[in-house]
């Protein structure tokens, strides 16, 4: 979705409303004046909770971003946190009623260039136990290891899935963020060009996050790496030790209890 503040009446004090019917998208408002009302209402009657995640592109400016619950305003987003790294936001909401976020333009006294932007995800969390769902916590970062059904289904419905080594884990503590750095041996699957070869080396390499929380540290020998994306960047889910995957694939196979098939060799 893309607009402009320099379209709407001069003298209006209207609020612009926009209603996006996605579950995942983006909006630039350039030139941020007076008020935006951003409606997120997708068709997921299913769900009697959703986890709505926001990002700010690098360059967010000129507007601050509130979330309306109960009648009133929450801060999400503030401009004042300046070149401060734009982090992923998460809260619950309610469906399928729709989710509000509200965009207040910040004053300004010039007609300098500025851009309001971000992603956002919903994401579908029916056994969220209460609507209080911890600021960052991305439905797919889970920080339990995974049984053996969830890690067949993981190799089957994952976003990516690949087999490697840790050569390094990186903390943000600010951002309850950790980056695991992966030396990749074999690509099975990825959405996106997030694995990539490396010119000089030849060597397949990637970023995957996860939670501060989830007190990844690095590891020696062959993992398989799987997750999902969230705004063009890797989540872990589920990764064992490669052999304990083999062990794990091959019972299931050989009882027929394998939901997809593969790749072995």
């Amino acid at each position: 979705c893309l607009g402009s503040g320099l379209s709407w009446e001069p003298r209006s004090r209207a609020v612009e409303q926009v209603h996006l019917r996605c579950t995942e998208g983006s909006l630039e408002w350039m030139y941020p004046a007076r008020a935006l009302r951003v409606v997120l209402e997708p068709n997921l009657a299913t769900a009697q909770h959703t986890t709505v995640c926001i990002k700010p592109a690098s360059d967010f400016q000129g507007a601050s971003i509130y979330v309306e619950r109960a009648g009133q305003l929450h801060l999400v987003v503030s401009e004042a946190e300046g070149a401060r790294p734009r982090h992923v936001s998460c809260f619950s909401a309610h469906m399928p009623q729709g989710v509000a976020l509200f965009l207040q333009a910040s004053p300004q006294r010039d007609i300098s260039r500025r851009t309001a932007s971000f992603q956002y995800e919903l994401l579908s969390n029916q056994g969220a136990a209460g609507p209080d769902v911890k600021k960052m916590a991305l439905v797919e970062a889970m920080c339990r290891p995974c049984d053996n059904m969830e890690l067949l289904m993981a190799i089957c419905s994952s976003d990516f899935v690949v087999k490697g080594s840790i050569r390094n884990v990186s903390h943000d503590s600010e951002n309850h963020m950790s980056q695991v750095d992966v030396s990749v041996q074999k690509v099975y699957r990825q959405k996106n060009r997030i694995f990539q070869q490396e010119e000089g080396s030849g060597e397949w390499r990637g970023p995957i996050r996860t939670l501060l929380q989830c007190k990844v540290k690095k590891g020696g020998g062959d993992f398989l790496f799987t997750g999902n994306e969230h705004f063009g960047e890797a989540w872990l889910g589920c990764a064992p030790r490669f052999k304990d995957f083999m062990l794990v694939y091959r019972a299931a196979r050989e009882r027929g209890a394998n939901p997809c098939e593969f790749e072995l060799n």
